[in-house]
């Protein structure tokens, strides 16, 4: 694709406490799902870039993993290592908090956006759950006060509610350059990547609060069959014999669900017939495993 004069290009990441919709918004954006979504802390893990193209402008935007303490296990040490480092090689940032509320978390994640000197655009998110709208002004202009960002944008990203405003203030940000990618690639990651995370976000949906925290799933095989099919073996590993009950249900009724929801996105997703078999496997402490963490794609574990 060749550049139009003045064409901008850069990446910018998406940071924020866990829980104020980056993966909502990283989704609308670019305007089909890319970055699982559930309810849960810690449902993003790993950098995954969206790209959006546009004649004028192409923009790398990176959801990143919630921001917390780098301490505890070497998952969370590595989530931590993750979100900095996508930081601090950004052209910008989106700080994304919630509407009307700031916490102790987002002056850590401001903190560190400030720290990589890299301009700041505050994506005000959920803004449709503000009821009446004048409760917002307070907000917005308390924000202001707090660091000179070069704009403040509510949104909604569960609604698509300015979303062209937010993405016009962060293009203007972007160096003069050639484009990354080509015009009809809108992420970094790979179908294999893509099936994992949707088999994981389908057991963070079906599980208990602490559950999830324990689960990972690896794709042992991703194979295109001649027919047209896609045939995909995951494996979901799990910390303790119980959480692996827990996951398989009675009569294997948990896990069939589960694979079932799976198997159906996956069939939209790759816009293939899709055929999914799990296996819950046993790996004690694979969260504090440096290898384990690798295999499963932590490369700074």
């Amino acid at each position: 694709m060749s550049a139009v004069p003045g064409h901008r290009c850069g990446t910018v990441v998406l940071a924020g406490r866990p829980n104020v919709g980056k993966s909502t918004l990283l989704n609308a954006l670019i305007g089909q799902k890319l970055s699982i979504v559930t309810p849960k802390a810690q449902t993003t893990r790993q950098r995954i870039a969206g790209v959006l193209t546009r004649p004028e402008f192409q923009l790398i935007l990176q959801d990143t993993p919630g921001f917390g303490a780098p301490a505890g296990r070497r998952l969370n040490q590595a989530m931590h290592r993750e979100a900095v480092a996508a930081i601090a090689t950004a052209d910008a940032a989106i700080l994304i908090t919630a509407a009307t509320r700031w916490t102790a978390e987002d002056d850590n994640v401001l903190a560190q956006l400030v720290s990589a000197g890299a301009p700041i655009v505050v994506a005000v998110n959920k803004i449709d759950r503000v009821r009446p709208k004048a409760r917002l002004l307070p907000y917005l202009e308390s924000l202001s006060g707090r660091h000179p960002f070069a704009a403040i944008v509510p949104v909604s990203a569960l609604r698509g509610e300015n979303l062209m405003r937010l993405v016009d203030a962060v293009v203007a940000l972007l160096p003069v350059a050639s484009p990354m990618y080509p015009e009809d690639q809108v992420t970094d990651r790979n179908e294999r990547f893509m099936a994992a995370e949707v088999v994981r976000e389908k057991l963070m949906l079906a599980l208990h609060d602490e559950l999830p925290y324990g689960i990972a799933v690896e794709i042992e095989r991703f194979q295109e069959t001649p027919d047209g099919r896609v045939e995909i073996d995951a494996i979901i590993w799990v910390e303790r014999e119980g959480q692996r009950k827990i996951v398989i249900g009675s009569k294997g009724e948990g896990l069939k669900a589960i694979g079932r929801a799976a198997r159906l996105e996956l069939n939209e997703l790759l816009g293939r017939r899709v055929h999914l078999s799990t296996w819950v496997k046993l790996r004690e402490d694979w969260t504090d495993d440096a290898g384990m963490l690798r295999r499963l794609g932590h490369d700074s574990a």
